[in-house]
């Protein structure tokens, strides 16, 4: 019985809209990551799962629209030959399981297709395996890769017409789901039990397949002369996934010659030809896959799934492929220009007017970018990230998040940050974080899974393309990593021991805590040393003398020094005046000594932030200091 007419799923209704690119070997990479052809590449989604996936995101990455599972060899029959038949659900469940991980890592929407190959024996007469037990041993495979959730069943590589028959049988009475059904044809254009094309094409439209093909076999030439063959015997549609040539052994291993250009080629003529789904067998690459994708692009172009353009406001990452610049921020900072940040708390309450009022403020000031505090003091305030994503949205000024690792296990820690960086916020100030017990709520419990040298750790794992367990996120993040260090700290050995740690761990650039005056920091840099990383001088204007009598005595780590305090007790009603001055003399003090700025606005004031912002731009423009429009 011939397949359905116009029957609907998502991967015939793909190849109705032009050819669709699947992936290269599986077997070929596996050999050339160093596994044996002796040992069973099915097994390795059980032991080596992490090679496998690494695969099929190399294929996804090329522009493969379709991954194969690593299962050609897993049924009961083959596997036996490894003492691994009593495995066959584990190790087809879990190789669909990977292939959906390569997936879902990559962002792309790519099909999964079931891959199943012959027993590898002989059939009755000549063998001892009959058509009811390779019909049984097709069945328990095809159910196994049905219950991890392929997409599609691409029943490949079969030299005997029979045995693809009783494999087309079982997936027809296992599965609902769509068949792929390719021969292999030696170099007379016949299968190696002599069938033409034509008898080839006639046996798989009665028996129901939903595609027919070639695969494997010698090399392009000999699958376009045997496609040209089956187009004239068949609508349905043609699949075509020729190996790269013939083999040659060298030093104990295999090599094929066809390179990607030949194959682009080929995928060029497999379409003018009508073939829907273009792919390659043993020997092809990723390499291979990208040269078709390109070849391919004028026909399937309109054909791939495509995404909604995304807002301008927001910088998405939605390409796996292509590596992310530096944010803005980092950028200044490599250029050795002077940079200013300026702190925002987000609200306590749904209103963030007045956060984005001082943001655009701060930015027409001439800063580079807006700190945004994580529930500073332990109080309920809108997510860092929300805010963030206002502000870069609506004033169009670089962001960087407090980040802290007091709220959120090792799980929600990672997907934040994960999500954080598909958002555009790439700017990341890892804290260890207030404890609860300071806050609005007591009596919540914090979590620190890891402290703020943990949480540098994580992000620099981030930034190698791996999470904190070493399973791969896809591509490299690009996170520029702050951390925070107090000079003024009372047991300044621990203090700088832990800076140490945070730099070693993966820290780019260091903010300090609110520095009032040029000795402290002095005597800091003697301690530690040059430092190898960019350093920015925290500053927090004073506002009076009983917020200067406040950061002294009720702020931990916090030194206001005794003249300091003296000139704002002086100072009467004029705190906010004399606040700036001491803070326009420290920075004019200091600027020699620091690559940027940290300031820090009390009481939501940022006019009076902005001002000091406004001045040293000019400052720096008439000293000559490095600083970039």
């Amino acid at each position: 019985m011939a397949a359905e007419k116009g029957r609907s799923h998502p991967f015939l209704e793909r190849l109705r809209r032009g050819p669709l690119l699947g992936d290269g070997a599986m077997g070929t990479q596996l050999h050339a990551r160093g596994v044996s052809f002796d040992r069973s590449f099915d097994e390795l989604n059980l032991t080596e799962s992490k090679i496998v996936e690494e695969i099929h995101r190399a294929y996804i990455s090329a522009g493969a629209e379709l991954i194969e599972t690593n299962t050609f060899g897993a049924n009961r029959i083959k596997l036996a030959r490894h003492g691994l038949d009593g495995q066959v659900r584990d190790i087809n469940v879990r190789a669909v399981k990977l292939a959906r991980e390569a997936r879902e890592i990559s962002g792309e929407q790519v099909f999964i297709a079931g891959s199943v190959g012959p027993i590898g024996q002989q059939l009755e007469p000549i063998g001892r395996i009959s058509i009811a037990q390779a019909t049984a041993a097709f069945e328990e495979q095809i159910a196994a890769l049905l219950e991890g959730g392929a997409d599609l069943l691409v029943l490949e590589t079969f030299t005997n017409l029979p045995e693809l028959l009783a494999a087309v049988a079982a997936a027809r009475r296992t599965a609902d789901l769509p068949i792929v059904a390719q021969m292999t044809f030696a170099e007379d254009g016949l299968t190696l039990s002599a069938e033409e094309p034509s008898q080839v094409v006639q046996a798989l439209e009665r028996a129901g397949v939903d595609v027919i093909g070639v695969n494997c076999g010698v090399g392009p030439q000999v699958a376009l002369q045997v496609l040209e063959g089956m187009r004239q015997q068949t609508r349905l549609p043609l699949s075509g996934q020729p190996n790269a040539g013939l083999p040659a052994r060298v030093e104990g291993r295999f090599f094929y010659f066809a390179t990607p250009e030949y194959f682009a080629t080929f995928a060029r003529q497999a379409a003018d030809l009508g073939v829907a789904y273009i792919g390659g067998c043993c020997g092809t690459t990723p390499a291979h896959i990208a040269a078709m994708r390109a070849a391919l692009k004028p026909v399937a172009t309109s054909a791939r799934i495509q995404r909604p353009a995304p807002s301008t406001a927001i910088a998405i990452d939605l390409n796996p492929a292509e590596q992310l610049p530096p944010t803005p921020f980092a950028q200044r900072l490599a250029a050795g220009a002077f940079v200013v940040s300026v702190e925002i708390d987000p609200p306590r309450g749904l209103n963030p007017a007045k956060c984005i009022a001082g943001a655009e403020l701060i930015k027409a000031a001439g800063a580079d970018a807006i700190n945004i505090g994580d529930s500073p003091m332990a109080r309920v305030r809108m997510s860092a990230l929300s805010l963030a994503l206002m502000i870069r949205q609506q004033v169009g000024i670089d962001t960087l998040i407090h980040f802290t690792s007091r709220d959120k296990n090792l799980m929600a820690l990672q997907a934040e940050l994960i999500g954080a960086h598909a958002l555009g916020i790439r700017n990341i100030i890892a804290l260890t974080g207030d404890p609860p017990r300071i806050g609005d709520y007591p009596s919540a419990t914090g979590v620190w899974d890891v402290d703020s040298i943990g949480l540098i750790k994580i992000l620099q794992r981030l930034n190698e393309g791996y999470d904190w367990l070493g399973t791969s996120i896809g591509k490299p993040a690009n996170f520029t990593i702050a951390c925070a260090v107090n000079p003024s700290a009372g047991d300044l050995d621990n203090e700088i021991d832990r800076f140490r740690q945070k730099i070693e761990a993966g820290a780019h650039v260091a903010m300090s805590q609110p520095l009032y005056d040029r000795h402290t920091l002095e005597r800091f840099f003697e301690r530690t040393g040059p430092l190898p990383i960019p350093f920015l001088l925290g500053v927090l204007p004073l506002q009076s003398s009983r917020h200067a009598e406040f950061m002294h005595n009720e702020v931990p780590g916090i030194v206001v020094p005794d003249p300091l305090r003296e000139r704002m007790r002086r100072a009467g009603e004029n705190g906010i005046v004399e606040g700036l001055a001491q803070s326009r003399e420290l920075l004019q003090d200091t600027k020699d000594l620091v690559q940027g700025v940290y300031l820090m606005p009390s009481f939501g004031r940022y006019e009076v932030v902005a001002e000091l912002v406004r001045w040293l731009r000019q400052e720096l423009v008439t000293t000559g200091q490095p600083s970039l429009p």
